[in-house]
Order: C-alpha cells, then sequence, then structure tokens
C-alpha cells in the first residue's frame, strides 16, 4: 500500500511520468487496486483480537498445571467473597511458580517473535530466524560463558555487572553472531539466502563447540543445570530472571515499532531506502543491537528455544500483511500466546514431570520450517 502510494506521490520529474491521458487513466485503476491491498483496518482487529486472547492465554497458564491451586481461589481468597481460605502451599504455587512463569513466558515469546520479524525484513528474506541462522546459539555461548567462568575467571566482571552479568553476555554473543552473519551474507546491499544460511550452519557450529568445550570444564551441578538449560525451559522462571531480563525485552519492544516505517522502506533495499529518507547504516546497527539484546536476554533464562522467530510473522504476513508497523507488535503479541500454549502443553503432556519447552517448539516449527523451504526453494538457488 504504502509503496504504491509513494509511487502516486513521485514528481513527475523524478519518476519519468508526464500528466496525460495515460497517466490520468491509470490512477483510477492504481487507487482502486491500493485501497483493495489495504489490510491496515484488519490488522488493527487482529491486534485487538490478539490482545484479548494474550489475557485469556495468560489467565489458563495460571491455572494450568499438575497441582491444584486456581487463581480464581486466590483471588477470592483474597476478596474475601468465599469463606474458604486459600493454604500456603497453593500461595506459593500461584505466585511463586506460575505467575512469574507466565511473566516470563511471554516475555520471552514476544522477544523471539519480534526479533525474528526484525531480521527477515532486514535480510528481506522469509528464512531469517535467530535460532536458525547462529544468533542464538553466539547467545548461547554467551551466557554459558558466565555460567561456567562467572566465579573464576570472569568474576571481576560478574561482580560488576551482578544479575544482569548473564543476559550482558548473551547479548554480546548474540550481537557477535549477528554482526558476522551481516557481513558474510550481504554484498553490495544484497543478501544471498543461501550464503545467510550456509553462514548461520557454519557460525552455529563454531558456537556449539566453544560451548561444548565449556560445558566439558563444568562441574557436576553446572552440567546439570547446563542440561536442561539446553534444551529449553520456563522451568527455572524466578522473579529474579525477570528482574535480569525484562528491562532489556520491555525497552526492545518498546523501541520496536518506531522501527516499522524503515523496515518498509528496506524492503525496497538499501538504495531505494536511503532515497526514501532512512539513515540505512545506523538503522541497520539500531536493528542488530533490537535482535541481539532481545534474543540474548530470552536465551539467558530460557535457554534455546527454537522456530518461535519463523512460525509468528509468517502466520502474521499471511493474514494482515507485510505491513511491519503492524506486523512487529502482533508478532509480539501472537510470539506471547504461542509460547504460553507451548509452556502449558509441556506441562500437561507428561504431568505431574513437565517436557522442556523447546521439544514442543520444534515439534512444531521444524514441519512449519520445512513447509517454508518447499514453498521458497526458487530464493535458495546460488
Amino acid at each position: 500500500m504504502w509503496v504504491i502510494q509513494m509511487a502516486l506521490r513521485e514528481p513527475a520529474s523524478q519518476s519519468g511520468y508526464r500528466s496525460g491521458p495515460l497517466r490520468s487513466g491509470f490512477l483510477p485503476l492504481f487507487s482502486a487496486v491500493a485501497h483493495k491491498a489495504d489490510r491496515s483496518h484488519l490488522a488493527r482487529l487482529v491486534i485487538v483480537c490478539l490482545v484479548m486472547l494474550l489475557i485469556c492465554v495468560f489467565l489458563f497458564s495460571l491455572t494450568s498445571g499438575a497441582s491444584d491451586a486456581s487463581v480464581w481461589r486466590l483471588v477470592l481468597a483474597l476478596s474475601g467473597l468465599t469463606p474458604d481460605r486459600l493454604d500456603a502451599l497453593d500461595r506459593i504455587v500461584v505466585l511463586d511458580i506460575r505467575l512469574p512463569r507466565a511473566i516470563l513466558g511471554m516475555l520471552i515469546g514476544a522477544a523471539l517473535a519480534v526479533s525474528g520479524a526484525i531480521m527477515q525484513g532486514l535480510f528481506r528474506n522469509p528464512l531469517a530466524d535467530p535460532g536458525i541462522v547462529g544468533v542464538s546459539s553466539g547467545a548461547g555461548l554467551g551466557a554459558v560463558s558466565f555460567i561456567v567462568l562467572g566465579s573464576t575467571t570472569l568474576a571481576p566482571i560478574t561482580a560488576i555487572l551482578g544479575i544482569y552479568a548473564v543476559p550482558l553476555g548473551a547479548i554480546f554473543g548474540g550481537a557477535t553472531a549477528t554482526v558476522l552473519l551481516y557481513r558474510v551474507s550481504t554484498r553490495n546491499g544484497a543478501t544471498s539466502v543461501a550464503t545467510m544460511l550456509l553462514a548461520g550452519i557454519a557460525l552455529g557450529a563454531m558456537a556449539e563447540a566453544l560451548r561444548g568445550i565449556l560445558v566439558f570444564w563444568s562441574d557436576d551441578n553446572q552440567l546439570r543445570d547446563l542440561t536442561f538449560w539446553g534444551l529449553g525451559s520456563l522451568a527455572g522462571a524466578t522473579w529474579t530472571k525477570i528482574l535480569a531480563a525484562g528491562p532489556i525485552i520491555v525497552a526492545v519492544l518498546l523501541a520496536t515499532p518506531l522501527m516499522g516505517k524503515s523496515l518498509n522502506a528496506m524492503a525496497l533495499g538499501e538504495a531505494p531506502a536511503r532515497h526514501l529518507g532512512v539513515p540505512v547504516q545506523r538503522f541497520k546497527n539500531l536493528a542488530i543491537i533490537a535482535v541481539a539484546a532481545a534474543t540474548g536476554a530470552a536465551v539467558a533464562v530460557s535457554g534455546g528455544i527454537g522456530f518461535v522467530g519463523i512460525v509468528v510473522p509468517h502466520l502474521l504476513r499471511l493474514l494482515i500483511g507485510p505491513d511491519h508497523r503492524y506486523l512487529l507488535p502482533a508478532a509480539a503479541l501472537l510470539g506471547a500466546i504461542l509460547l504460553l500454549l507451548a509452556d502449558s502443553i509441556a506441562r500437561q503432556i507428561v504431568a505431574p514431570a513437565e517436557l522442556p519447552i523447546g521439544i514442543v517448539t520444534a515439534a512444531i516449527g521444524a514441519p512449519f520450517f520445512l513447509w517454508v523451504l518447499l514453498r521458497k526453494r526458487s530464493l535458495l538457488e546460488l
């Protein structure tokens, strides 16, 4: 829509067209097509529906689990509307286990989905995702470095950063991987999808090899934590983790709507975006920092949860179109919804035990990724 509008507003001296019967004859046709292609009203309606659905899923997450504790019983007990008193164990289950877990799940789902949408817009291809192209692996390497070496080699840095040491280490690792990926796969302003995927595989393998060395050096307690952390889980959600990663993720989520118009312009290529007034290099740096910050903070507290960043943007593009002004906030909402649903499935499927959430998202996301590959096979031609 906005591309057609820009073309129609372009002066005749720049566009090469002159006013006349041909131009005046095509203007009504273009206007009709643009009006038909405008999905802004649908996008706003979808965003409202996603907000309502997120509230329902959030409440469902608080009420589901192996324990019989219910948020409704807690609310009634605290309000005095029922004579039944909620015991201390139920309070702990709802307020100290399920509530921080649900909040952290929303933040992580939103962070991963928005990161995927930004990367796909920045690289201008549908296959970019932090978990697929090595960004999550780089963030994981940074997080594991502080987990294993935080009390020895990196002790001075850990003492300075405190609870932010692991998230900031993950952000640094994710940023390094993103910058390397962009440098390798982009040439003359054009990004090769095949090169990006191959470079992502190589970067991920390198990060996993280095992480394997750190795991080999870890002690028994660290090894157990790293094993479950690598599978991806929200089981260790605490208010401390929310305090560590939450501000970083929230800051990125608040900044991403400002990127919508620039990402729309980047869809035309770097040169046209520059002509439209976008400071391309500065915007790319900001986008890389945003992706690294959101992905790094999410990986630091939850481990490897993949495929959210590729599933969510594609579903939304099919529904509301590619306009990033609406795609980014909608991706944040749908990402939060899907991760909360996946976490509920992970808690129920083998109750009273718990399945790592990374297994659930991989089981859903991997077939979807194969479907995207089959649809976009022409993009992989070298």
